[in-house]
């Protein structure tokens, strides 16, 4: 479409920026802020900015929303159960979180507090990664970000 873009993920943030953190709370805190601190100035720059992460709380959600300017923030929740994610795991982390070898990790022993108003939810089971995408992109289109 023409649309200059860049994806923030744990992949590129953890093993850099973020990578002196752990998974505590206030280390979760600390990821977010600094992923909302980053993707804020992505979208000044003009870059339409998909932060993907597992952002377990909704003080630190509204926290970034607050860092963007009006419109600047769209909450996607992908709703997707605890059996998919682990099904769905490359890395192994549900498996060694469950053996006890990760702590504080969201949904085993650490909570998630699913959004109460996001402006696009997906339900993410049993439906192939380009179907969210196309989700997404249908939602920008009819909010005008990618003009006509």
């Amino acid at each position: 479409m023409g649309k200059r873009t860049y994806l923030l993920d744990g992949d590129n943030v953890r093993h850099g920026l973020n990578g002196d953190l752990g998974f505590s709370d206030a280390d979760r805190f600390e990821n977010i802020r600094r992923i909302g601190e980053l993707a804020r100035l992505f979208v000044d720059a003009g870059m339409i900015t998909l932060a993907a992460f597992i952002s377990p709380f909704r003080v630190d959600r509204n926290n970034v929303r607050e860092l963007m300017g009006e419109g600047d923030f769209i909450e996607v929740f992908i709703d997707t159960p605890l059996a998919t994610c682990e099904q769905r795991d490359p890395k192994g982390l549900y498996h060694r979180a469950r053996n006890g070898e990760i702590k504080h990790f969201t949904g085993i022993d650490s909570a998630y507090e699913p959004p109460e108003a996001p402006e696009l939810r997906i339900v993410n089971d049993g439906i192939q990664p380009h179907e969210s995408a196309e989700q997404v992109i249908r939602h920008l289109q009819a909010n005008g970000y990618l003009g006509q």
